[in-house]
């Protein structure tokens, strides 16, 4: 434990690797079906190698889940099925649902069969989430849900939502609450997209009229909802402050998407046919990194000339640094976990840094773009009029990004709430004034 504590930048288990690495010469095959790939993928624990080994996982910490990403990238196999199943509700329900629920929700998950989305943020009730409104009345075995939902992400192509709802309105605020696992393909579901400055439309809004969903659907207890949220939200601030697991080749599950009967291997051919430009360039036997945010701005800097300016330059490390810092916090959670520790707030600190990060990337590469960032193409025949107007092919890495830097300061709670939670619950400060505990939520103000 203590030499695991003392190098926390070690490589990899190398049995962890080669185990891979000969599972997948044994199993990966070009000529199957997306399904049947992620079939094998899933149910041999390597879809999602952090859930226990009872869920469909291998019991791997994130990091070394990572490098299980890589690694199946690097072999030039199709990964994980990508999205908030695995993300999400696979970890939540592995922590909270019987074996049974397991069987019928995280298998479908790690799999590809099923996609999920996240019925959580109402109008009423986003950093304040346990003001939520949509209410579930029970039938018998089942329950009727009537209610509005907002930033639903990816919920035009979800399969299943992970809902709460209100089952309780005369208990307290946090006490009332249910998650259940819902069929988004049922009458009373109306998706609506939400167009964002960026162009595309990853949000939705969801209306919920006397939708159904079975008593046997609920994770956790009856009314005890907020405990599973937060473990829902606590795995969403992980993933978000960690990044993606970059390496891998990413397809979209579910029955919505239509990639299920397709060749596997045309997938993975695209992505080494995308790959190619960038290996000339690198060097022969090794396979080139993805460029870090400062990394690439760097090359935009020397390109335009703004690497002189020392503004520029200074910000530019600072970029650097805040990459760096989180990479290693990530090593450092890994290695106290590895002793049997924990950091706790760090998946808090992570999405804070994260914020930070894309806060920073904007305005340092709108600085670097100069009045070229005041341009943005949002359909290929206005990308290819802006390339010919610019002369710049790349600028879009860098308007994108900045039109999207909005978002993730606010979706999967805001900076506020993060700092909230690291001062209440790490450091132990006083919470913030407000109604009693014990309030029933029936009595409480809107939005209190």
């Amino acid at each position: 434990m203590t030499d695991v504590l003392a190098d926390p930048t070690s490589p990899p288990d190398t049995s962890l690797v080669d185990e891979l690495r000969t599972w997948l010469e044994d199993n990966w095959d070009p000529d199957l079906t997306v399904a049947e790939w992620w079939e094998r993928l899933g149910t041999a624990g390597w879809s999602a190698p952090t859930l226990p080994k009872d869920a469909y996982g291998r019991g791997l910490s994130r990091s070394d889940s990572v490098v299980v990403q890589r690694e199946i990238g690097s072999f030039g196999a199709v990964g994980a099925p990508f999205g908030l199943g695995l993300l999400l509700a696979a970890p939540t329900i592995a922590d909270h649902g019987t074996p049974e629920q397991i069987e019928r929700y995280v298998r479908p998950i790690v799999t590809g069969q099923q996609a999920w989305c996240q019925l959580f943020s109402e109008p009423g009730a986003g950093s304040d989430l346990a003001g939520l409104t949509s209410k579930a009345v029970q039938d018998g075995d089942e329950w009727h849900v009537t209610g509005q939902k907002v930033w639903t992400s990816l919920g035009q192509s979800a399969d299943m939502g992970m809902l709460l709802a209100r089952t309780a309105p005369d208990a307290p605020k946090h006490q009332g609450i249910t998650w259940f696992a819902m069929d988004m393909h049922q009458p009373g579901v109306e998706i609506r997209p939400l167009r964002e400055m960026t162009g595309h439309a990853m949000f939705n809004e969801v209306f919920l009229d006397d939708a159904r969903v079975g008593s046997d659907a609920i994770i956790g207890d009856l009314n005890r909802g907020w405990t599973v949220a937060n473990t829902t939200l606590g795995h969403e601030r992980a993933g978000l402050g960690a990044g993606g697991a970059a390496g891998s080749i990413r397809v979209t599950p579910g029955t919505v998407a239509g990639m299920l009967d397709k060749r596997v291997g045309d997938f993975a051919d695209k992505a080494e046919q995308r790959a190619k430009p960038a290996k000339a360039e690198g060097a022969k036997d090794k396979k080139k990194k993805a460029p870090s945010a400062a990394a690439m701005l760097i090359g935009f800097a020397k390109g335009n000339g703004t690497s002189d300016d020392p503004t520029v330059r200074q910000d530019l490390v600072r970029l650097h640094i805040l990459g760096e810092l989180g990479r290693l916090n990530g090593e450092r959670l890994k290695a106290t976990r590895a002793a049997g520790g924990d950091i706790p707030g760090m998946a808090n600190i992570s999405k804070l840094s994260m914020s930070n990060i894309v806060r920073l990337q904007r305005d340092l590469g709108l600085r670097i773009a100069g009045p070229q960032g005041t341009l943005h193409a949002y359909t290929p025949e206005q990308q290819k009029a802006l390339n010919e107007a610019t002369g710049n092919p790349f600028l879009g890495m860098i308007t994108g990004p900045a039109l999207y830097a909005q978002a993730p300061p606010i979706y999967g709670g805001t900076d506020q709430i993060q700092r909230n939670i690291i001062g209440e619950r790490v450091l132990g400060l006083p919470r913030e004034p407000g109604p009693d505990a014990s309030t029933p939520f029936s009595e409480l103000p809107k939005n209190a």
